[in-house]
């Protein structure tokens, strides 16, 4: 089977949903790897605007199968309720074209509860969690207190394992946090309620897959947030619980692959930032005002503001390294139109010395950019669709970039819609010519 993963290059929301929505036409499988409800792909497609936060970006395309594997992490509530509001949306949700994977884990309400006392608890020092609950169900994994969904199928063995975990998140609500108990009942009651309109998706995914190995067809594996919130070679601990990265693809979707994938990376023109953590290249005022405005840059499953920041090479290359792409798509070129000049941050300065290398969070929090001046372009670029037409400054942006990360930029997004992308020429041939005439040197 051919496998292309879409991975994030950066802090996450670089636009992953809108290149696995163009890519899934052609797909037999679209799969979600690893997260859960804590971030969102937004979609804009024939079909209308869409802020997906569980269901893969697939699920929009006729004839492909829809997936959420092993990795990820389910809020049975949440699922539920996006999946009702698709299907109001006249978008199709069966059996045949979404699956569950019976080995995801189950996401309940006490794990959000307990990611909303922990930062009210770390105060000034908290992570700027998104409070879906994403740390703490990662957490109970890891110790073997997570229930897989597989449980919803057994009623009475559900009961046992809620009982179980009940009574060890009790030891942690009164003595940590001081707050309530829980009670079984009402935990049992809701994953009875919502856990009945997922239990008929679940399906045992590595058997589904297995079937379809050596038959030929496109599997299209989507993944959340980017590199640089990957739990171990992220901005650690400002990171997500999960892994991000294409290499846990695998893994995480249940889809153990025989091939080389092609791993697609995305990245804003520009760069943003969603909770706590150092963000070296960060704009404030007017300018930062005026792009967040233009682009939209609204967290899709929290609404927070992103922070925003000019576009950082530095951090870039490391996450295409992580990632080992092979091809990048750079999203919302369209929406630096009219800016004068830009800038490029091509090297960090931490105390006082220069470095092309990403560091450690220690680091990381002293770092200053240093930054490279690049024209602006004032022509409006959202009807383009092929890459001569673009502005002559808006290559130079792009091919400037592309070299900066050591990756072609084969994907450039113009607009929020489906047929907003613009393809660099032949993708193929251009990968060979960039591998050709890059090899060998390094370029920040």
């Amino acid at each position: 089977m051919n496998v292309i993963i879409v991975v994030g290059i950066n802090w996450g929301d670089e636009g992953k949903g809108r290149i696995v929505d163009l890519l899934a036409q052609n797909a037999d499988f679209v799969i979600r790897y690893q997260g859960g409800n804590n971030a969102g792909h937004t979609i804009m497609n024939e079909f209308g605007k869409f802020k997906l936060h569980l269901i893969p970006s697939g699920i929009f395309s006729t004839g492909t199968v829809n997936v959420l594997g092993p990795g990820t992490v389910i809020n049975l509530e949440a699922l539920s309720n996006e999946m009702m509001e698709l299907k109001g949306q006249g978008i199709e949700i069966s059996e045949s074209n979404f699956v569950v994977s019976d080995r995801a884990v189950i996401c309940f309400p006490f794990h959000v509860l307990q990611d909303e006392y922990e930062e009210a608890r770390l105060g000034a020092n908290a992570f700027g969690s998104t409070k879906r609950g994403i740390a703490p169900i990662y957490a109970d994994l890891a110790s073997k207190y997570a229930i897989q969904t597989n449980a919803l199928l057994k009623p009475s063995f559900l009961k046992a394992q809620i009982e179980r975990v009940v009574d060890y998140k009790n030891r942690i609500f009164l003595n940590v946090y001081g707050r309530p108990a829980l009670k079984a009942e009402d935990v049992l009651r809701w994953a009875l309620e919502y856990g009945e309109r997922v239990k008929p998706h679940l399906r045992d995914v590595v058997e589904l897959f297995a079937a379809r190995q050596g038959g030929g067809g496109t599997a299209v594996l989507e993944a959340q947030l980017g590199a640089l919130r990957d739990i171990v070679y992220g901005i650690y601990p400002f990171t997500t619980s999960s892994c991000t990265l294409s290499h846990f693809g695998s893994v995480g979707s249940g889809l153990f692959w025989r091939t080389t994938p092609r791993v697609i990376g995305v990245m804003k023109a520009f760069s943003t930032c969603v909770g706590a953590g150092p963000f070296v290249t960060e704009i404030l005022g007017e300018l930062a005002d005026n792009i967040r405005e233009r682009s939209d840059e609204y967290g899709a499953a929290t609404g927070r503001a992103r922070r925003i920041g000019h576009f950082d090479a530095v951090a870039s290359r490391y996450g295409v390294r992580l990632q080992t792409s092979s091809a990048l798509a750079l999203t919302k070129l369209d929406t630096l139109s009219g800016l004068k000049s830009l800038k490029i941050c091509t090297q960090y300065d931490i105390g006082g010395k220069r470095t092309t290398s990403f560091p450690h969070y220690s680091d990381l929090v002293g770092a200053k950019p240093a930054y490279i001046d690049m024209p602006g372009w004032q022509e409006d670029i959202r009807s383009v669709r092929r890459y001569d037409d673009l502005p002559a400054a808006a290559k130079t942006y792009v091919e400037t970039i592309e070299r900066l990360v050591e990756c072609p930029i084969e994907y450039i997004s113009v607009g929020p819609e489906r047929e907003s992308i613009i393809l660099r020429g032949d993708n193929a041939r251009h990968s060979a010519i960039w591998q050709r005439d890059h090899a060998g040197k390094p370029q920040l």
